[in-house]
């Protein structure tokens, strides 16, 4: 299609058919949700809270997606309705996640045909739709709105807008994106499961194991429960999401781990180096891998690398976390552009965390030779436990021996057993520091001081063997002595 402007010049228009294509980026649909919880948490909003729930309007399911943002003028409403645009800038040293000004629409439309957009900032509300099931044609008015959209009156718009005030703690400024029209099977039903989990919205095509007993589902739990996706979507977690009348139980991901160590990747190409944190999982041991961040928000997750796409043992039950700010993620944020750089990544990790299986087996032996039971099977708990409070959103570590999972679902700071943290006027603590180095792989200096002694038991055997039996063909000493390695340190006290 095409529309004129007031110069007569022909301009490119978009036919509503392509919303559709657009969103099809999205092939798992919590990476749609994802796109629209990143618009609430990114630094231009900086929402505190945001609500996923849904309910029926009008005979029509609906997804109800609500924040206590900053709101949307009149300009950034079109801009966000509209393709391109990403004006987002780096504030207080929180980073945007959005790059390619898509996400709302790949997103919305991923989960739904058709969404209305309220928002309200401190001077103005605005009121926004977006439709793959109007007609092209159809003037651009608050007519369109209430012709085409779930609400028939100006009344009906209102309440909407005035539901964003009745949002604890009391704000004035928020927006509340409705969605319907969700995308359905043939037999009519949605792709969501409502019912399973009345606190939880699920893929039951994913969910292929029991909810009464997690060990049994072939796939991560973050796969198929938004509630567990949105738990680890974020690095650091710094806004409270509620899905269905229930907060998310969010965690600091790098803190959740058992035996972690720290080491780090440094590429040619950046000036320092990125940190690692190598752990086991202490929930599932069949679901493993690297967690790939970037800006703070999950790309990769259980991504295996090196000796984790063998089927061997080594490897397993490892989870390795890192975040990656200098590579450049697909337009559905659900992968990295496949380039040189996130090639080395890969292979780098796959290398670093072998060589923590290695040391953290070391460990083991050395400490209890007698025990024949793997780490991989030992029962295992969080080396930290950390807990965020329900009105600052500060992090808290907590003292060694309370369970942070079997806190109360709200938590604040006067409930710290730390005093020095028990307010919310305290700092936050810092969780590493920037000069902490990598873990020492002490494994290695053990294997060359073990391969040293074994090269100068056959040195001082060779010596003796020439000295008392000269006769001995010299291939055959120089054959026996190529056992060891030429070029170890241990034949520069070798006789010749």
């Amino acid at each position: 299609m095409a529309r004129k402007s007031a110069g007569n010049i022909p301009l490119s228009a978009m036919n509503p058919k392509y919303l559709h294509t657009n969103c099809t980026s999205h092939t798992w649909a919590f990476g749609a949700f994802a796109e629209l919880i990143d618009n609430a948490y990114d630094p231009d909003v900086n929402a505190k809270h945001l609500w996923i729930d849904s309910t029926r309007i009008k005979d029509k399911e609906c997804l109800i997606i609500m924040d206590d943002g900053t709101g949307l003028d009149y300009n950034k409403m079109f801009k966000m309705l509209s393709f391109g645009y990403s004006d987002k800038k780096t504030i207080r040293g929180h980073a945007p996640v959005g790059l390619y000004g898509n996400g709302f629409k790949s997103g919305s439309m991923r989960l739904g045909k058709d969404v209305v957009v309220f928002s309200k900032t401190k001077d103005m509300m605005s009121v926004g739709l977006l439709s793959q099931t109007v007609e092209p044609g159809h003037e651009d008015s608050l007519e369109a709105i209430l012709k085409h959209s779930l609400f028939k009156t100006e009344k009906e718009l209102l309440q909407e807008l005035q539901a964003i005030n009745t949002m604890p703690p009391t704000v004035s400024t928020g927006t509340r994106i409705i969605i319907w029209n969700l995308r359905s099977s043939k037999d009519g039903q949605t792709e969501f499961d409502f019912k399973t989990d009345r606190y939880d919205i699920r893929i039951p095509c994913m969910d292929s194991g029991d909810v009464n007993n997690p060990s049994k589902n072939t796939e991560p739990e973050s796969r198929y429960s938004l509630q567990a996706y949105c738990s680890i979507l974020y690095l650091k977690p710094r806004m409270q999401i509620i899905i269905r009348g229930r907060k998310v139980r969010t965690q600091l991901v790098s803190k959740s781990l058992a035996h972690t160590l720290k080491d780090r990747y440094r590429p040619k190409f950046l000036r320092r180096p990125i940190p690692i944190t190598f752990g086991y999982g202490t929930k599932d041991s069949g679901h493993y891998g690297i967690m790939i961040y970037n800006k703070n928000r999950l790309i990769r997750a259980y991504e295996r690398v090196g000796c984790q796409r063998k089927a061997i043992p080594k490897g397993v039950g490892i989870i390795g976390i890192i975040e990656c700010n200098f590579l450049n993620p697909t337009h559905n944020k659900q992968d990295f552009d496949d380039t040189e750089e996130y090639r080395k990544v890969k292979h780098n990790l796959g290398e670093k965390l072998e060589e923590y299986w290695n040391q953290m087996h070391h460990l083991k032996q050395k400490k209890d030779p007698s025990c024949n039971l793997a780490i991989e099977d030992m029962e295992k708990s969080p080396d930290q436990n950390w807990a965020q409070c329900d009105i600052c959103q500060r992090w808290r570590k907590l003292p060694d021996g309370i369970d942070a999972s079997k806190l109360p679902d709200k938590w604040f700071c006067y409930l710290n057993p730390d005093p020095q943290y028990r307010t919310c006027q305290a700092e936050e603590e810092l969780e590493d520091s920037e000069d902490e180095q990598p873990y020492q792989k002490t494994y290695k200096q053990e294997e060359e001081t073990a391969e040293c002694r074994r090269c100068r038991t056959i040195t001082e055997h060779f010596d003796y063997t020439l000295n008392t039996q000269w006769y001995k063909p010299v291939s055959q000493w120089y054959n026996i002595r190529r056992q060891c390695d030429p070029l170890h340190p241990s034949h520069l006290h070798s006789s010749q």
